[in-house]
């Protein structure tokens, strides 16, 4: 019996970690890449995405043309380098997002976000999800390459419902505490 309790916990834990990578890779501008070539939209490219926590923004650059900046709200709206949350410079920069909210990043090569070479990644909260409206008619873009893993089976659904929530890491544990 203890070695069916094992099993059972350890595939909770399997399942629960499909989840956690459970993501898409997006590389920002697609094919273009990060440039000020080319008239690419990237409030456009943003807003054909469904962007999730754990999805990981891929930027493309000439490292000796552009960089990468994190930065505030008010930082992206005015086109302020003073105090980046965070800068990249190897022109092939993955960033993994982390939180449900908006992740605002620009070139901060003079110029370069003026003319628009800044995008606003916005992870929706669940709820903001099922209110969104649907995308225009433009066709999106899938994402570049794609990451994702096979969803769970219904067999497994109500567990993982447990696990996605707030607690899920509790139930987890509880579960394996009481169970293995």
């Amino acid at each position: 019996m203890t070695l069916v309790k094992r099993a059972v916990a350890l595939l909770t834990a399997m399942t629960f970690m499909l989840e956690l990578i459970h993501a898409a890779v997006y590389k920002v501008g697609d094919s273009a890449g990060w440039t000020t070539s080319g008239n690419i939209d990237y409030k456009q490219w943003s807003s054909t995405k469904t962007f999730q926590v754990g999805d990981v923004i891929i930027f493309e650059y000439n490292a000796q043309f552009h960089n990468v900046m994190r930065v505030t709200h008010a930082m992206y709206r005015t086109c302020n380098t003073s105090a980046p949350l965070a800068t990249y410079t190897t022109g092939n920069d993955s960033i993994t997002i982390q939180t449900r909210r908006h992740h605002f990043f620009f070139c901060g090569v003079p110029g370069h976000c003026q003319i628009g070479q800044k995008v606003d990644i916005n992870v929706l909260r669940s709820d903001e999800m099922a209110q969104a409206p649907a995308a225009s008619s433009a066709v999106p873009s899938p994402p570049v390459p794609s990451a994702k893993v096979p969803g769970p089976t219904s067999s497994n659904a109500l567990s993982l419902k447990a696990l996605k929530s707030p607690f899920g890491s509790a139930v987890l544990a509880t579960f394996l505490i009481n169970f293995a």
